[in-house]
Parts: C-alpha cells; structure tokens; sequence
C-alpha cells in the first residue's frame, strides 16, 4: 500500500459537499491502484478531524469557530479582496498549518506529500515531508496570479519549487507562468471528464449559453454587446447563468442596448438545471478576457461541459482555453474584447448546422482523447511513481503498475534525467513524452490511443508537455467549472 497525504486550501466537510469532486473522482482512481490517502486541511467553522468514506482528514484550527471562514464557500483570494480583514487571520492560518504538517508528517510515514495550491500550502508540504518521501505539487494558475500581484511571493515560490520532485499545473497558460516565476518546466495534468455517448442533442433554435461567474473577467458585457448585432435573427437568445458582483452592470447594458427579450439572466442554477441548459443550447460561447489584474481563464472547464453534448464552442483566445478549444478542430477561437468576432462566429453557427455539428462532434473527440479520467490518473500515477523513492519502489513493484501504459514507463525510467535542449531555455525546452502515439511505439492493450491533432498547444498538453517535471539545477463526474476551482483555492 502507498501511503500518500493531500495537502490543500480545502476538501469537503460532509459527504456530499460539492467541493473539489474531481480531487474525490481522482484519489477513488488511485485507491483502485494501491494508494491510500489521508488528508490536511483547514478547519471551517469550528470542524474538526473527521472520516469521509475511506479517507481521514485531518483539519486544523486556526481561529475562533465563528471566524475559520477563510476557506470553503468562495476562495481565500476573493475573500480578502472583498474584506482586508480576512488578512488578520493569514498568519494565524499559517502558523496552524505549519505546526499541523510537521506533527502529521512524523507520525503518518507518508511515501508521497502532493501538495494542491502551493501558495502557502506549499509551506505545509515541506514541513510534512519526512524520510524518504517526496513532494510533488500541482499549481491550478490562482496561485501564481497571486505571486505576480504581490511580487514578495515570487521568492517564496522559487523556494518551494526547489524543494519539490515533481510539478504539475493543470493548462500550457499555467505552466508558462510558473516557468516564468521559478525557471522550471512543470508537467500538464488537466481535469478529467466524463462523457456521455456521443450523440447528437436537440437544442433550443437560436439559444446561445454562457456559464460562469459574473465578473469582468468572464467577459459577459461583450457577448451581450454581440447580441446587439445579432438582431436580424429572430430566435437568437442569450442565457448567461451564474451570478456575481458584476450582474448590475450587466443589466444596465442590456437595457441600454434594448435586449431585455434577447438575454436572459438566469443566476445560480441546480446542477440539474444547468445540465439541461448545456443540452438544450445551440452554441455554446466563453467570451474570456485578461482583466486589469492580470487575471483569466486558467482553463476553462466550462468549455468541455459543453463538449460533452457536443455542442459548438466559441471561445476567447485567452489564458489556457487553446487548450481545449483548439481553432477548426474542438471550436472557433476568437479575439477577446471584440463583440463583432464574437457575433460573426455566433451567426454561423447558428445558421450553419454542418459546420456547427462538425465543431460540435469534433469537441467531444477531442475531449475524449485528451481529458478522460483514464489518462489524468495514469498522468498521476507516473508523476508519483517518478517523484517517490526508488528503494519504496523496489519493495513494492506493484506500485508502478503493469497498467501504465509503455509511454508512462519510459517517463518513470527517464526520472533524474532531464535536462535543457541545446539553445533552448527552460520554459522553451521540449520534454521527453509521458503518452506515445501509436504510429510511433505500437499500441498496448488497455492503452488509451494518442492521436496527433492539429494543435501544436493542445499536442503538448499530453504528448509533449506532460514529461518531465526535473530540470536542472535543481535536485531532482463531470468538469468542474474554473470558478468552482477558484472557490477551492
């Protein structure tokens, strides 16, 4: 058995909390393959250690009960931004948690520390390694949105990736600004999703959807202002569900435009609600942008829940959506901040139905090969494998797996070996592959086919990209909304 602790912002307090259901679908994986998992989290109103299912959480008090909410419910970030005063309670938070690591590492004799939201949990992460474990950590981009607006946690980010055997961050957009910020390459581990069989859904004439949080980064206010010239077709429809500070202003300019019968502000929804808003549209639009902090899409998840019922999607060519939505193949890309790209791709496909279900169809292909549950815990499991001691390894050879797929061993047998290209530099350097093409390597039993797309981003999210995650100098069901992410941060 493979001893591992998950060291994160939070986890959830009951079963059934809907925080971080794809780090729950992902440990469930990993415990089919041998691993065992316990949990160190911050306590939520006074809650303390507790058992959900097979896994023990270990919860750490930091304030009075009333006021342990900075985490859960919405992101620490968010919360502070909203009220300075959440700052007051961070060194408290810090304190506990660090105590809490370093008394939990020596009594639990973890083989692999992975630590999710390095900043500051990074701090508990290397004060919880022990022995001969390893520390592996994955950067969901917040983090290092973090780092860059107050420049102080740069070094602190320097000094943890140091310490860590592997990296992962879950889009290309996230792994260049780490690369940036700590001169090291990580891997690219993305969410996992679950797909339906792939058939084609009936849709609402003219519906267009959007989902997300109401904030200016979503870009909301341009999607509406495409509407404005899409008044020629008689069914087109805006619903924008979610809800947020930025609604206000989103209702002044749908009355200032006139669109009050053309846009529809649903608010929050059940999820049932929202699955039937994802199979009732025609078109499916993220309309993203940088917004003046610097802050935008990491991911965005959202696009594949829409992929899922293969639905056209149109995107803003922002952040680390080119990772999904990849121009001609899984959708179109448009520029952000620009409602007349916006409302030309919208009217063709609202007014071509084959290159809209070619888009569609296309999406759902190109979630399946690259974002299947399968492949993100193999991706895992070699990240583990490869940052975890090779003596533990030796005593228990199961650990790696037969399952693992040949381009995952040859990942495993390169560890310690990277290095840079010649001429190239960190952030540049190409990696040796974690998933082979067929073509190249022949196909193994129970391994998952890698098909080159036309995408060189999107190639490197799985076949490029996803190596090694040591570089010198150093030692070495469903998707799940960025804004729920963010809310786990």
């Amino acid at each position: 058995m493979i001893r591992a602790l998950i060291v994160t912002t939070n986890y959830p307090r009951w079963e059934g909390d809907p925080h971080s259901p794809w780090l729950l679908e992902l440990m469930g994986r990993l415990r089919e393959k041998g691993y065992a998992f316990d949990v160190l989290a911050p306590s939520f109103k006074g809650l303390r250690t507790h058992v959900i299912g097979e896994t023990k959480v270990y919860r750490f008090r930091y304030a009075p009960a009333r006021w342990e909410t900075l985490t859960h419910e919405e992101g620490a970030p968010n919360k502070i931004r909203k009220q300075p005063l959440y700052l007051l309670l961070l060194p408290f938070y810090i304190l506990a948690g660090m105590w809490a690591a370093w008394r939990l590492g020596r009594r639990g004799r973890y083989d692999i520390i992975h630590v999710h939201w390095p900043v500051p949990q990074g701090l508990f992460g290397a004060l919880a390694r022990t022995g001969d474990a390893r520390l592996v950590a994955t950067f969901y981009g917040a983090d290092l949105v973090m780092a860059r607006r107050f420049p102080l946690l740069k070094p602190f980010v320097r000094w943890f990736v140091r310490r860590c055997d592997d990296l992962a961050a879950i889009s290309s957009y996230t792994a260049r600004d780490l690369a940036a910020i700590a001169d090291r390459q990580p891997r690219i581990i993305p969410y996992g999703i679950h797909l339906p069989p792939e058939r084609d859904w009936s849709a609402t004439p003219g519906r267009v959807l959007t989902v997300g949080r109401l904030i200016a980064r979503k870009g909301h206010i341009y999607l509406i202002r495409a509407m404005a010239l899409l008044r020629d077709l008689p069914d087109a429809h805006l619903v924008i569900v979610g809800e947020g500070h930025e609604r206000g202003a989103l209702e002044a300019e749908i009355q200032r435009l006139d669109l009050t019968d053309r846009v529809t502000l649903t608010g929050r929804v059940s999820d049932q609600a929202l699955e039937a808003y994802y199979q009732s549209c025609q078109v499916f639009a993220l309309p993203a942008i940088v917004d003046e902090s610097g802050d935008t899409e990491m991911l965005g998840m959202v696009s594949l829940e829409a992929m899922r019922y293969c639905k056209p999607v149109i995107a803003s060519d922002v952040g680390g959506i080119p990772d999904i939505v990849v121009d001609g193949e899984s959708g179109t890309l448009v520029p952000q901040k620009d409602p007349e790209a916006l409302a030309a791709a919208i009217r063709r496909a609202l007014t071509d139905p084959d290159w809209a279900r070619r888009l569609g169809h296309g999406g759902y292909r190109f979630a399946q090969t690259h974002f299947s549950w399968d492949r993100v815990e193999r991706a895992t499991r070699a990240m583990y494998a490869e940052g975890s001691s090779r003596r533990f390894f030796n005593r228990h050879p199961h650990a790696r797996g037969e399952e693992i797929a040949d381009g995952d061993k040859r990942a495993i047998s390169h560890a310690g070996h990277g290095g840079h290209a010649e001429g190239q530099r960190p952030a540049d350097q190409q990696h040796q592959r974690a998933f082979s093409h067929p073509h190249a390597h022949g196909k193994d039993e129970g391994q998952i086919p890698d098909e080159p797309c036309a995408h060189e981003r999107s190639r490197e999210l799985w076949d490029e990209a996803g190596g090694r995650g040591r570089n010198p100098p150093h030692k070495t069901g469903k998707a799940q909304s960025d804004e729920q992410m963010a809310e786990d941060a």
